[in-house]
Order: C-alpha cells, then sequence, then structure tokens
C-alpha cells in the first residue's frame, strides 16, 4: 500500500505540475547554494505567476556556528605576546646582570688584566714570525726570544731616530707659536671684537691667579703623573714577559684546555678562540698597512711643505692611526695645528688638504680591501665602540676597543654558524674551518640537526596540547558558571512568571504538613 501511495503521489506530480511533498518553499522553486553551504529552492516564474505579484521574503543566510568557534580571540594573542616579552625581558635582566658582574671583577683586577690583553695583542702580531722559526727547527724559546728582541729593538730605534729631531725642533715650534699668540692677540684688538689691552690683560691676569690658587693641585697631579710612569713602566716589562711566555708555550694552551674541559666542549673552544686568535692578528696587521699608508704619504707631504717635526708627525700618525676614525682625526689635526704655528694658514690649509685627500684615499680603497678578509664591522659600530672604551677607560680603552669588538662579533658569527648547522639551514661543507677540532665540532652539530627538529616538534605539539586543554578548561568553567547562575536566578522567575509553584517551597510545605491519625483499634482488626 506504501508503494500504492508513492505512486499516486508520482504521478499526481506529473500531472498537476506541484510536488507531491509539502515544500516549504512554495512551488516551482530551482536550487540555489546559501552560504552555509546547503542547497534551497530558487524561486522561478512561470505562464501561471502574475508578474506583479511579490515574490516572498527571503531567508536571512544562516551563520555557519564553525566560524564564531573557530575566530582568534585578539586577547589570547595579546596575552601570548605579552607573555614572550616577558621571558625575553627576564633573559635580558638576568645576561646584562651577569654582564655587570663580569665588568665589575674585571675593574677590581684590572691592574692584572690590562698586561694580559695587551700581551695576547702583541703576541698576535708577533706570532707568524715566531712560526717561521719554529719551521726552521729552531726552539720555540729562541724563537721567542729573537722575535721580542727584534720587535722591542725596532720600536726602540724609530724612539731614538725621532727623539733628536723632537727636541732639535721643538724651540722652533715654541718661537713660532710665541709669534702666533702674538697674531691671535693682534686679532682679538681689532676688528670685530676691538679688545683693549688692560681687557687681555685683566683676563692674563685671571688666567694667572687661577692657576696659582690650584698650585697645590698642580703638585698633586705632577705626583699622579710620576706614579703613573712608575705603573708604566711597570705594565711595560709584565707585558714583555707575558709575550714571551704566549709565543713560546702558546701552541701547548689549546690541548691542555681540551682536557680540563673535557671532549665536546673542548672541541668548540678550540675552534672559537682560534678563530679569535686568527682575527686579532689580522686586524692588528691589515691597521698596520693602514696606519703605514697614513704615515708615509702624511709624512711625505709634510716634507714637502717642510713643516717642522715631519717625521715625529708621521710616527704619531702611525700609532694613532691603530685607534679608527678618532686616531686619524686626531692626528691630522695635530699635524694642521703644527703648520699653522709655524708657517701660517696657507701652509696649515695645505696641509688639511692633504690628510683629508690620504685619509679618504686610505678608508675607500686600502682599508675594505685589508679588513674584507677579515672582519666585517659597520663604521656606527667601530665609532660607537671607540667611543665607549675612551669614555670609560682613556686613550687605552678607545684602542682596545676595536680589538674587543672584533673578538666578541667572531664569537657571536660562530655561534650562529652552529644554529644554522643544527636548524639545518647550512651544511659542513658549506662553512670554512681553522682546525681539524672545528670540522669534528660542525659534523657533530650537523649530526644533531634531526633531534632538534624533532625536539622542536614535540614542544609545538606539546604547547598546540596545552593550549587545548585550556580552552576546553576555560569552556567547562564558564559552562558550569552559565549553568548555575541560571538556576540561581532565571529558573524561578520563569516560574514565577508561569505560575509554578517553586520546587523547594513545595518540599518545605510537605515536610511541615500534618501526619495523619492512626487508624481505630476497630478498623485495624
Amino acid at each position: 500500500m506504501q508503494g500504492d501511495r508513492d505512486e499516486e503521489g508520482r504521478s499526481g506530480s506529473q500531472g498537476d505540475g506541484t510536488a507531491g511533498v509539502a515544500d516549504p518553499e512554495g512551488p516551482h522553486h530551482e536550487e540555489r547554494v546559501t552560504d552555509a553551504g546547503a542547497r534551497r529552492p530558487e524561486p522561478d516564474l512561470t505562464e501561471d505567476d502574475e508578474p506583479g505579484a511579490p515574490s516572498a521574503p527571503s531567508a536571512p543566510p544562516a551563520v555557519d556556528p564553525r566560524d564564531e568557534a573557530e575566530a582568534v580571540d585578539r586577547g589570547a594573542l595579546i596575552l601570548q605576546g605579552l607573555r614572550g616579552a616577558a621571558g625575553w625581558a627576564w633573559r635580558f635582566l638576568l645576561v646584562a646582570l651577569a654582564l655587570a658582574v663580569i665588568f665589575y671583577l674585571i675593574g677590581r683586577v684590572w691592574v692584572g688584566v690590562l698586561p694580559i690583553i695587551l700581551a695576547l695583542i702583541v703576541s698576535s702580531v708577533l706570532w707568524p714570525f715566531v712560526s717561521w722559526l719554529r719551521a726552521r727547527r729552531i726552539p720555540s724559546g729562541l724563537a721567542s726570544a729573537i722575535v721580542l728582541v727584534g720587535a722591542l729593538g725596532i720600536f726602540t730605534g724609530i724612539i731614538a731616530l725621532i727623539a733628536p729631531g723632537i727636541a732639535e725642533q721643538s724651540r722652533r715650534v715654541a718661537d713660532s707659536a710665541a709669534g702666533g699668540l702674538d697674531i691671535v692677540l693682534d686679532w682679538l684688538a681689532g676688528p670685530p671684537l676691538n679688545l683693549e689691552n688692560e681687557q687681555l690683560n685683566e683676563y692674563a691676569n685671571t688666567v694667572a691667579g687661577w692657576l696659582e690658587s690650584r698650585s697645590s693641585e698642580l703638585a698633586s697631579g705632577a705626583l699622579s703623573t710620576i706614579t703613573a710612569v712608575g705603573s708604566i713602566l711597570i705594565t711595560t716589562v709584565l707585558v714583555l714577559v707575558l709575550t714571551f711566555f704566549f709565543l713560546k708555550d702558546g701552541s701547548s694552551f689549546l690541548p691542555w684546555l681540551r682536557t680540563t674541559v673535557g671532549r665536546t666542549a673542548g672541541l668548540y673552544l678550540t675552534e672559537a678562540l682560534a678563530r679569535v686568535w686568527v682575527t686579532l692578528g689580522g686586524f692588528l696587521r691589515a691597521q698596520a698597512v693602514v696606519a703605514a699608508v697614513d704615515a708615509v704619504f702624511i709624512g711625505l707631504g709634510l716634507v714637502l711643505l717642510q713643516v717642522p717635526l715631519a717625521f715625529a708627525l708621521a710616527v704619531i700618525t702611525f700609532f694613532l692611526a691603530f685607534i679608527p676614525i678618532v686616531g686619524a682625526f686626531v692626528a691630522g689635526g695635530l699635524a694642521v695645528l703644527v703648520a699653522l704655528v709655524s708657517s701660517g694658514w696657507v701652509t696649515a690649509l695645505w696641509v688639511l688638504l692633504i690628510v683629508i685627500g690620504v685619509q679618504q684615499a686610505e678608508s675607500t680603497f686600502v682599508a675594505p680591501l685589508m679588513h674584507s678578509r677579515v672582519m666585517s664591522m659597520h663604521p656606527v659600530i667601530v665609532l660607537l665602540g671607540v667611543a665607549a672604551g675612551g669614555t670609560l677607560w682613556g686613550i687605552l680603552g678607545a684602542f682596545l676597543a676595536v680589538p674587543v669588538l672584533a673578538s666578541v662579533l667572531t664569537v657571536l658569527r660562530y655561534g650562529s654558524e652552529h644554529l644554522d648547522l643544527r636548524t639545518g639551514k647550512v651544511h659542513v661543507s658549506d662553512l670554512r674551518h681553522i682546525t681539524q677540532q672545528g670540522a669534528q665540532a660542525a659534523q657533530l652539530a650537523e649530526s644533531s640537526a634531526p633531534v632538534f627538529r624533532l625536539r622542536a616538534q614535540r614542544a609545538y605539539l606539546q604547547a598546540e596540547d596545552e593550549r587545548g586543554a585550556a580552552q576546553v578548561a576555560m569552556l567547562d568553567r564558564t559552562t558550569e558558571l552559565a549553568a548555575s547562575l541560571r538556576d540561581r536566578f532565571l529558573t524561578p522567575i520563569l516560574r514565577r512568571e508561569k505560575g509554578d509553584p517553586d520546587p523547594s517551597v513545595a518540599r518545605k510545605d510537605k515536610g511541615t504538613a500534618p501526619a495523619e491519625p492512626p487508624p481505630e483499634q476497630g478498623q485495624s482488626h
């Protein structure tokens, strides 16, 4: 019978053009796709429909509940970002505190640390000559002594050569300076300042009185200068002794270090320290070439212009050139000042042009060529390092700033290489190693790359699981709270509106109802 009814429904629908089953959208509709993905009938006008008849209002697009469930909460993202920032912040504070403690300890023992640093710098410069002598079967002690004595002799000879010239020409410079002072006084007395002699004498008397009032401070300053000279002599002797032992026994330091700290740590420390040594020596040798170019060409210009103390100024330019940027500026300014005092402003202007030309050519062609293979440091970093070192520790700090920065950047780059090896960005064949231990350390780092990737995946999955569990727990707590509030406030209000008795009140009334009297004895029988 069910089949007969179905057949009648189909025949009826074919006969009169209407659906056999009641369609909620009405007859003559085609299917259309809604936003929710369901297919709904689309109204289609036929000949029987009136052209002016109003169409049925379309239903509003359905909202997919999955859109609300999958929406990202901005508050959760902000909280996650704040947690990451807080983690970085307290780690940065710990690192800054550790660095502050290290610098404090170095400052307390600076008297002993300074000779070691200077001896390492000198040893990095002299080591290639010692290595060359040791390759000729000369004992390490004898080779170190020969190189050290030879370097000391060259330095002493240079000082001996410039000392007589300085003593001889200093009188000429002093006389020229006195004449230059008279020129300055005449300029001050003329327009536009028009200072009178009485005013100039008053200023001179004021300066003299200031010097007399601080005679005790000047005397104590002279005494401190003598003490500083004695400290410099002691530091120089310590530097020479330490340099000799570093040159003689430096090759046995790394094996001792590997034995002390262990095999794995020894591999990394050997390569890192070897790179620092190569960077330090290469930087100083490259800077020596740059300084020699500045000294030779600036000194040649001073000789051609017949400026006094030309050789001494060239030597000063050579040594000050080891302080990048600042040293060249100071040396050039000193040469211009001597030319101005001794030969007039025309010669000083020519000296200024020579200094600027030589320094520009050196910084454009010589310095990039020499430093490109050793290190790559932005000039801003160099300038900030020199400024910080000069502010904290004076001229010596300005001299040591760039070598220390170069060493620190070398260690950071080495650590970055091993991070890339562990993340799989680079391979061992893409890197250049100085020692055999460095190649072994790189192979060890590359072999551990899958382990680190697995750890990263596990950490990510664990974080996702914790986030999902936290969302589920928050949803459960929210549901429980909503149900509690509904039972406590909303349900009684709805019952009062419907007139239903409160179950709690009904239970109380039922509990206070009077008990029925006991049946009579006759009835019980």
